[in-house]
């Protein structure tokens, strides 16, 4: 399933969009100096991506908390809590899939940077099984990956760079989709940068930056004044998930704001000087105003793990969402499976991709919380691919046991061989098993042969004639010989 955000208008008119998924195979990069529309364009973003997968948003000014009420992020202030329980909330937040706003602005430069790390790195060491597609967004990234040393402590400026480093260059194939927006490139540190596909480019001034902007979106440097003659909201895009070239969009409107508000222009007071003078020094002598009152004391940390246990399922606790029996739901698994594997797409993406693909098929057809986490997911998208669309069947629970121990992702492998033996039918062939592994290499997919093999759970035998057959001893199936 492909899903198209719409961010705004391109060139003639046409509409301007990102390919959600391969954002999330490639991450992207946004600069653009001071007003020339960063935030807005993460806002739209966000808003407009928000329906369709996990959200992350490291925050260092507090401009995306208003995401928390139309949206349902759970937002974290990270100057309330100490780097171990920030820890504790990322990985709550990655277990659940709640999107979360973690909110930087009310911490100097060294806390900031203290915060991201722990947070970032504890979304990254994650455990397998909860390595759930997530859009990570960091505004103002130059500040947390800097390209040279600063006035923070050393390692606190290693532990943030390495936590950027880790998303950006090794976050994918855990689901982590990282999205930076920077005012300088030349801020940025390279390593991080250059591991961006998708490049959004808005007003820039300085000609070093310009210089890179250009480089990065192959433009000729005596091109590149173009970026510094951008109007604020207009960016030069380029990426696999945006335009195979350089094109101009707009970004479009969005639903929220932030919490501040830009400056502008407002007719002065109208009043005389010695009013004006009279108003500013009249009664310095009296008493001073009593303080304001105290903010209230922040969430406990256990508050906060309580709303992103629920913040992720807001659906599930609705009282007007219909009820959905147990064999109405397991058709409606075994239907998403049946269109997600015929999805010719499909072939060759992650788990964790394809897990929300199966997610958004089972709401749209009406099952807002289906019944498989992750690890269960991958070993029925397996049989799916085998063929087998109810692997609880009693009919192929002796194959399911005859497999136990093999990893997950053999799983369709094997029961591709059990049902060619199981129905006498000809030996799958290397590209077959290559197919159903999920994978194009046929040597990856001798290599799986093998290690089942190795394990005494099949047998190979290849006549003289170069034909092979497959048996499975333990249940004395096998396939009628075919070529390799």
């Amino acid at each position: 399933m492909t899903i198209h955000i719409d961010m705004g208008t391109a060139e003639a008119g046409r509409p301007a969009t990102i390919d959600l998924e391969e954002l999330l195979a490639t991450r992207l990069l946004v600069q653009g100096n001071s007003g020339s529309g960063k935030s807005h364009l993460l806002r739209r973003l966000l808003e407009r991506s928000a329906g369709h997968v996990q959200q992350v948003i490291v925050d260092p000014e507090g401009d995306f908390a208003t995401l928390a009420e139309p949206f349902g992020h759970v937002v974290v202030a990270a100057a309330d809590y100490s780097a171990s329980e920030l820890a504790r909330f990322a990985a709550r937040a990655r277990a659940h899939r709640a999107s979360v706003v973690l909110s930087l602005d009310e911490l100097d430069a060294e806390g900031q940077m203290r915060s991201a790390a722990a947070f970032l790195s504890a979304l990254f060491d994650a455990p397998r099984e909860h390595w759930y597609p997530a859009l990570v967004v960091v505004d103002e990234a130059q500040l947390f990956a800097p390209a040279g040393g600063g006035e923070v402590a050393e390692e606190v400026r290693r532990a943030s760079l390495g936590a950027m480093t880790n998303l950006m260059c090794r976050g994918r194939k855990r689901g982590l989709a990282g999205i930076i927006a920077t005012q300088r490139l030349a801020k940025l540190a390279k390593n991080v940068a250059a591991e961006a596909s998708n490049f959004l480019m808005g007003r820039t001034f300085l000609d070093i930056d310009m210089a890179r902007a250009a480089d990065l979106l192959g433009m000729e440097r005596r091109q590149a004044d173009a970026i510094r003659d951008l109007e604020r909201g207009s960016f030069l895009a380029l990426g696999p998930a945006i335009s195979r070239r350089p094109i101009a969009i707009r970004i479009g409107d969005v639903e929220t704001r932030a919490r501040g508000v830009a400056p502008g222009l407002t007719p002065l007071p109208e009043i005389s000087a010695e009013d004006l003078k009279q108003t500013l020094f009249d009664g310095l002598e009296d008493a001073p105003p009593p303080p304001p009152p105290a903010p209230p004391p922040p969430p406990p940390a256990e508050t906060v793990l309580a709303r992103l246990d629920t913040a992720a399922e807001p659906a599930a606790n609705d009282p007007s969402a219909p009820a959905v029996d147990a064999e109405e739901s397991a058709r409606i698994v075994a239907e998403a499976l049946g269109a997600l594997v015929a999805d010719p797409e499909s072939d060759g993406r992650g788990p964790a991709v394809l897990f929300a693909d199966f997610q958004v098929r089972c709401r749209m057809m009406g099952l807002r919380s289906p019944p498989l986490d992750a690890a269960a997911f991958a070993r029925r998208l397996a049989a799916a691919r085998a063929g087998i669309y109810d692997d609880a069947s009693p009919e192929w629970a002796p194959a399911i046991r005859a497999a136990h121990g093999l990893p997950d992702e053999m799983l369709g492998a094997f029961l591709c061989i059990a049902r060619a033996a199981r129905e006498g039918a000809p030996c799958p062939s290397d590209e077959e098993l290559a197919r159903v592994y999920g994978t194009s290499s046929v040597g990856r997919a001798r290599r799986v042969l093998s290690y089942i093999e190795e394990r005494d759970i099949v047998v190979t035998r290849t006549d003289l004639a170069g034909r092979r057959s497959i048996t499975i001893p333990s249940l004395g199936w096998t396939t009628e010989p075919a070529a390799a």
